[in-house]
Protein backbone atom coordinates (compact mmCIF):
# COMPACT_ATOMS: atom_id res chain seq x y z
CA UNK A 1 0.00 0.00 0.00
CA UNK A 2 1.36 3.50 -0.87
CA UNK A 3 1.72 5.97 1.96
CA UNK A 4 0.19 9.21 2.06
CA UNK A 5 3.20 11.29 1.75
CA UNK A 6 4.33 9.12 -1.24
CA UNK A 7 1.33 10.44 -3.12
CA UNK A 8 2.01 13.77 -2.11
CA UNK A 9 5.50 13.66 -3.53
CA UNK A 10 4.64 11.89 -6.48
CA UNK A 11 1.92 14.33 -6.88
CA UNK A 12 3.90 17.13 -6.17
CA UNK A 13 6.61 15.95 -8.51
CA UNK A 14 4.35 15.78 -11.26
CA UNK A 15 3.12 19.02 -10.87
CA UNK A 16 6.49 20.23 -11.50
CA UNK A 17 6.94 18.52 -14.36
CA UNK A 18 3.93 20.10 -15.99
CA UNK A 19 4.93 23.93 -14.23
CA UNK A 20 8.65 24.13 -14.83
CA UNK A 21 8.10 23.68 -18.85
CA UNK A 22 5.13 25.87 -18.77
CA UNK A 23 7.27 28.60 -17.32
CA UNK A 24 10.34 28.11 -20.11
CA UNK A 25 7.75 28.26 -22.47
CA UNK A 26 6.29 31.32 -21.82
CA UNK A 27 9.76 33.02 -21.14
CA UNK A 28 10.52 31.99 -24.28
CA UNK A 29 7.22 33.38 -25.81
CA UNK A 30 8.10 36.70 -23.92
CA UNK A 31 11.73 36.96 -25.42
CA UNK A 32 9.95 36.15 -28.82
CA UNK A 33 7.64 38.32 -28.72
CA UNK A 34 10.28 41.45 -27.42
CA UNK A 35 12.57 40.77 -30.47
CA UNK A 36 9.13 41.46 -32.80
CA UNK A 37 8.29 44.52 -31.14
CA UNK A 38 11.87 45.23 -31.54
CA UNK A 39 11.91 44.93 -34.84
CA UNK A 40 9.11 46.72 -35.63
CA UNK A 41 9.86 49.75 -33.63
CA UNK A 42 12.27 49.99 -36.19
CA UNK A 43 10.02 50.37 -39.19
CA UNK A 44 8.02 52.91 -37.51
CA UNK A 45 8.55 56.76 -37.42
CA UNK A 46 10.83 58.21 -34.59
CA UNK A 47 8.04 59.65 -31.32
CA UNK A 48 8.50 61.92 -28.90
CA UNK A 49 8.18 59.40 -25.53
CA UNK A 50 4.57 58.67 -24.15
CA UNK A 51 3.13 59.60 -27.42
CA UNK A 52 0.07 57.48 -28.11
CA UNK A 53 0.80 57.92 -31.96
CA UNK A 54 3.18 55.17 -31.86
CA UNK A 55 1.25 52.45 -30.96
CA UNK A 56 -1.07 53.80 -33.88
CA UNK A 57 1.87 53.04 -36.27
CA UNK A 58 2.80 49.34 -34.66
CA UNK A 59 -0.44 48.40 -35.00
CA UNK A 60 0.11 48.68 -39.06
CA UNK A 61 3.29 46.44 -38.59
CA UNK A 62 2.37 42.68 -39.14
CA UNK A 63 5.17 41.18 -36.85
CA UNK A 64 4.11 44.01 -34.01
CA UNK A 65 0.73 42.30 -34.13
CA UNK A 66 2.23 38.87 -33.72
CA UNK A 67 4.13 39.90 -30.97
CA UNK A 68 1.03 40.77 -29.10
CA UNK A 69 -0.62 37.11 -29.81
CA UNK A 70 2.83 36.08 -28.36
CA UNK A 71 2.66 37.82 -25.60
CA UNK A 72 -0.78 36.53 -25.04
CA UNK A 73 0.72 32.83 -25.17
CA UNK A 74 3.29 33.92 -22.77
CA UNK A 75 0.70 35.13 -20.12
CA UNK A 76 -1.44 31.84 -20.63
CA UNK A 77 1.43 30.12 -19.90
CA UNK A 78 2.26 31.79 -17.01
CA UNK A 79 -1.66 31.29 -15.35
CA UNK A 80 -0.92 27.94 -15.69
CA UNK A 81 2.51 27.41 -14.51
CA UNK A 82 1.55 29.67 -11.01
CA UNK A 83 -1.48 27.13 -11.05
CA UNK A 84 0.43 24.14 -10.54
CA UNK A 85 4.34 25.36 -9.70
CA UNK A 86 5.12 27.73 -6.17
CA UNK A 87 5.81 31.39 -7.26
CA UNK A 88 9.26 31.27 -5.95
CA UNK A 89 10.12 28.73 -8.85
CA UNK A 90 8.08 30.09 -11.76
CA UNK A 91 9.12 33.83 -11.31
CA UNK A 92 12.97 32.96 -11.86
CA UNK A 93 12.07 30.96 -14.59
CA UNK A 94 10.16 33.49 -16.46
CA UNK A 95 13.15 36.01 -16.31
CA UNK A 96 14.89 33.76 -18.44
CA UNK A 97 12.96 35.45 -20.83
CA UNK A 98 15.83 38.12 -21.28
CA UNK A 99 18.21 35.02 -22.71
CA UNK A 100 16.01 33.84 -24.91
CA UNK A 101 15.67 37.45 -26.45
CA UNK A 102 19.50 38.18 -26.84
CA UNK A 103 19.13 34.36 -28.40
CA UNK A 104 16.44 34.86 -30.94
CA UNK A 105 17.61 38.80 -31.79
CA UNK A 106 21.06 36.99 -32.66
CA UNK A 107 19.15 34.26 -34.73
CA UNK A 108 17.20 36.95 -36.41
CA UNK A 109 20.48 38.58 -37.88
CA UNK A 110 21.93 35.28 -39.11
CA UNK A 111 25.01 35.87 -36.40
CA UNK A 112 26.14 34.26 -33.25
CA UNK A 113 24.61 35.60 -29.95
CA UNK A 114 27.40 38.40 -28.37
CA UNK A 115 28.92 36.55 -25.45
CA UNK A 116 29.43 39.71 -23.06
CA UNK A 117 25.28 40.23 -23.46
CA UNK A 118 24.58 36.87 -22.30
CA UNK A 119 26.87 36.74 -19.33
CA UNK A 120 25.57 40.16 -18.27
CA UNK A 121 21.53 39.20 -19.09
CA UNK A 122 22.98 36.14 -17.02
CA UNK A 123 24.42 38.16 -14.00
CA UNK A 124 21.12 39.98 -14.50
CA UNK A 125 18.63 37.46 -13.97
CA UNK A 126 20.83 35.52 -11.16
CA UNK A 127 20.90 38.94 -9.17
CA UNK A 128 17.22 39.21 -9.25
CA UNK A 129 16.56 35.02 -8.99
CA UNK A 130 18.71 35.54 -5.79
CA UNK A 131 16.41 38.63 -4.61
CA UNK A 132 13.30 36.46 -4.56
CA UNK A 133 14.62 33.49 -3.47
CA UNK A 134 16.44 35.42 -0.54
CA UNK A 135 13.31 37.86 0.14
CA UNK A 136 10.45 35.36 0.17
CA UNK A 137 7.41 37.46 -0.69
CA UNK A 138 4.30 36.18 0.80
CA UNK A 139 0.82 37.23 -0.65
CA UNK A 140 -1.25 39.75 1.82
CA UNK A 141 -4.59 40.52 2.02
CA UNK A 142 -4.40 44.48 2.65
CA UNK A 143 -7.25 46.59 0.76
CA UNK A 144 -4.93 49.52 1.84
CA UNK A 145 -6.14 50.87 -1.79
CA UNK A 146 -9.44 50.94 -0.75
CA UNK A 147 -9.20 54.00 1.09
CA UNK A 148 -8.88 57.36 -0.71
CA UNK A 149 -5.31 59.12 1.13
CA UNK A 150 -3.29 55.52 0.21
CA UNK A 151 -4.79 55.44 -3.32
CA UNK A 152 -3.95 59.60 -4.19
CA UNK A 153 -0.49 58.62 -3.05
CA UNK A 154 0.23 55.69 -4.99
CA UNK A 155 -0.93 57.86 -8.06
CA UNK A 156 1.00 61.08 -6.75
CA UNK A 157 4.09 58.34 -6.49
CA UNK A 158 3.49 57.02 -10.06
CA UNK A 159 3.08 60.23 -11.72
CA UNK A 160 6.68 61.75 -10.02
CA UNK A 161 8.84 58.67 -10.97
CA UNK A 162 7.50 58.05 -14.67
CA UNK A 163 7.50 61.91 -15.11
CA UNK A 164 11.24 62.07 -13.58
CA UNK A 165 11.70 58.69 -15.80
CA UNK A 166 10.61 60.95 -18.98
CA UNK A 167 12.76 63.86 -17.90
CA UNK A 168 15.79 62.00 -17.63
CA UNK A 169 15.48 60.49 -21.05
CA UNK A 170 15.45 63.81 -22.15
CA UNK A 171 18.72 64.81 -20.63
CA UNK A 172 20.62 61.56 -20.91
CA UNK A 173 22.72 60.71 -24.50
CA UNK A 174 21.70 57.81 -26.55
CA UNK A 175 23.73 54.88 -24.60
CA UNK A 176 21.68 55.48 -21.73
CA UNK A 177 18.48 56.82 -22.91
CA UNK A 178 16.65 53.19 -23.03
CA UNK A 179 17.47 52.79 -19.68
CA UNK A 180 15.01 55.62 -17.65
CA UNK A 181 12.25 54.94 -20.64
CA UNK A 182 12.34 51.15 -19.42
CA UNK A 183 12.30 52.09 -16.20
CA UNK A 184 9.02 53.95 -16.32
CA UNK A 185 7.82 50.99 -18.44
CA UNK A 186 8.74 48.67 -15.37
CA UNK A 187 6.97 50.80 -13.00
CA UNK A 188 3.64 51.18 -14.93
CA UNK A 189 3.52 46.94 -15.48
CA UNK A 190 4.82 46.56 -11.82
CA UNK A 191 2.05 49.03 -10.30
CA UNK A 192 -0.42 47.45 -13.02
CA UNK A 193 0.66 44.20 -10.45
CA UNK A 194 -0.41 45.41 -7.55
CA UNK A 195 -3.50 47.08 -8.89
CA UNK A 196 -4.69 43.62 -9.96
CA UNK A 197 -3.44 42.21 -6.60
CA UNK A 198 -5.62 44.67 -4.70
CA UNK A 199 -8.67 43.54 -6.58
CA UNK A 200 -8.70 39.74 -6.11
CA UNK A 201 -11.27 39.90 -2.90
CA UNK A 202 -13.66 40.86 -5.27
CA UNK A 203 -13.13 37.32 -7.18
CA UNK A 204 -16.64 36.32 -5.86
CA UNK A 205 -18.48 39.18 -7.38
CA UNK A 206 -16.64 40.19 -10.48
CA UNK A 207 -18.78 43.02 -11.48
CA UNK A 208 -18.11 44.79 -8.46
CA UNK A 209 -14.50 45.65 -10.00
CA UNK A 210 -16.18 48.26 -12.07
CA UNK A 211 -17.14 50.06 -9.08
CA UNK A 212 -13.79 50.14 -8.33
CA UNK A 213 -11.07 53.27 -9.07
CA UNK A 214 -8.07 50.73 -9.69
CA UNK A 215 -10.12 48.94 -12.94
CA UNK A 216 -9.55 52.23 -14.43
CA UNK A 217 -6.04 53.17 -13.38
CA UNK A 218 -5.35 49.70 -15.35
CA UNK A 219 -7.10 51.18 -18.20
CA UNK A 220 -4.76 53.93 -18.41
CA UNK A 221 -1.10 52.45 -16.81
CA UNK A 222 -1.40 49.07 -18.95
CA UNK A 223 -0.99 50.47 -21.86
CA UNK A 224 1.01 53.28 -21.10
CA UNK A 225 3.58 50.42 -20.30
CA UNK A 226 3.40 49.01 -22.92
CA UNK A 227 3.64 52.58 -25.08
CA UNK A 228 6.70 53.42 -22.90
CA UNK A 229 8.46 50.27 -23.61
CA UNK A 230 8.32 50.94 -27.38
CA UNK A 231 9.73 53.95 -27.08
CA UNK A 232 12.80 52.37 -24.90
CA UNK A 233 13.13 50.08 -27.91
CA UNK A 234 13.30 52.68 -30.52
CA UNK A 235 15.87 54.58 -28.54
CA UNK A 236 18.89 52.36 -28.54
CA UNK A 237 20.64 50.08 -30.99
CA UNK A 238 19.68 46.45 -29.26
CA UNK A 239 16.80 45.63 -26.96
CA UNK A 240 18.44 43.96 -23.96
CA UNK A 241 19.29 46.63 -21.73
CA UNK A 242 15.60 48.44 -22.03
CA UNK A 243 14.27 44.69 -21.45
CA UNK A 244 16.38 43.56 -18.25
CA UNK A 245 15.42 46.83 -16.92
CA UNK A 246 12.14 46.29 -17.59
CA UNK A 247 12.35 42.39 -16.57
CA UNK A 248 13.87 43.60 -13.13
CA UNK A 249 11.78 46.55 -12.60
CA UNK A 250 8.23 44.88 -12.53
CA UNK A 251 8.37 42.32 -10.06
CA UNK A 252 10.09 44.61 -8.25
CA UNK A 253 8.12 47.56 -7.78
CA UNK A 254 4.99 44.80 -7.72
CA UNK A 255 6.45 43.93 -4.12
CA UNK A 256 6.84 47.62 -3.08
CA UNK A 257 3.35 47.84 -3.57
CA UNK A 258 2.56 45.30 -2.32
CA UNK A 259 4.78 46.12 1.24
CA UNK A 260 3.19 49.60 1.11
CA UNK A 261 0.09 49.34 0.39
CA UNK A 262 -1.19 45.35 0.37
CA UNK A 263 0.15 43.70 3.67
CA UNK A 264 2.66 41.80 1.72
CA UNK A 265 5.64 40.60 3.39
CA UNK A 266 9.28 39.80 2.45
CA UNK A 267 12.21 38.30 5.03
CA UNK A 268 13.59 41.43 6.89
CA UNK A 269 16.00 39.80 8.99
CA UNK A 270 19.63 41.30 8.99
CA UNK A 271 21.38 38.48 6.99
CA UNK A 272 18.22 38.29 4.68
CA UNK A 273 18.46 42.05 4.44
CA UNK A 274 21.77 42.08 3.50
CA UNK A 275 21.89 39.48 0.88
CA UNK A 276 18.57 41.66 -0.93
CA UNK A 277 20.91 44.62 -1.25
CA UNK A 278 23.66 42.44 -2.76
CA UNK A 279 21.21 40.81 -5.31
CA UNK A 280 19.67 44.30 -6.15
CA UNK A 281 23.50 45.90 -6.45
CA UNK A 282 24.45 42.78 -8.97
CA UNK A 283 21.18 43.45 -10.70
CA UNK A 284 22.27 47.12 -11.52
CA UNK A 285 25.84 46.79 -12.13
CA UNK A 286 24.55 44.38 -14.70
CA UNK A 287 22.07 46.30 -16.36
CA UNK A 288 24.86 49.38 -16.24
CA UNK A 289 27.35 46.79 -18.00
CA UNK A 290 24.39 45.97 -20.26
CA UNK A 291 24.34 49.63 -21.24
CA UNK A 292 27.76 50.30 -21.55
CA UNK A 293 27.86 47.13 -24.30
CA UNK A 294 24.80 47.58 -25.94
CA UNK A 295 26.49 49.96 -29.27
CA UNK A 296 29.12 47.42 -29.68
CA UNK A 297 26.45 45.10 -29.60
CA UNK A 298 24.30 46.50 -32.39
CA UNK A 299 27.84 46.85 -34.24
CA UNK A 300 28.45 43.74 -34.44
CA UNK A 301 24.28 42.73 -35.27
CA UNK A 302 24.78 44.98 -38.38
CA UNK A 303 23.35 47.77 -36.70
CA UNK A 304 23.82 51.48 -38.50
CA UNK A 305 24.95 52.85 -35.11
CA UNK A 306 22.28 54.62 -32.54
CA UNK A 307 19.37 55.61 -33.80
CA UNK A 308 17.90 59.01 -33.36
CA UNK A 309 16.33 59.23 -30.16
CA UNK A 310 12.60 59.36 -29.12
CA UNK A 311 11.57 61.83 -27.09
CA UNK A 312 14.07 64.69 -28.40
Amino acid sequence: MVSMPAVVMVSGAAQLTIGVPLALAAAAAFGASSVLQFRASRQVPQERAGRPRLLVHLLGVASWRWSVVLAAVAFACQVAALSRTPLILVQPLLVSGLIWYILLFAASRHVRPDRPLLVQAALCLLGLSAFLLIARPAPGHGRGLDSFWPAVLLLAAVATTVGLCLLAALRLDQRWRPLPLALAAGICYGVTAGLISSLTHLHEAPLAVFGQWQTYALMVLGPFGVLLSQNAYQAGPVGAPALATITVTDPLVAIAVGLLWLNERIESGAWSFLGEVLALAVVAGAVYLLARRAPHAGARYGGKGLPEAAGR
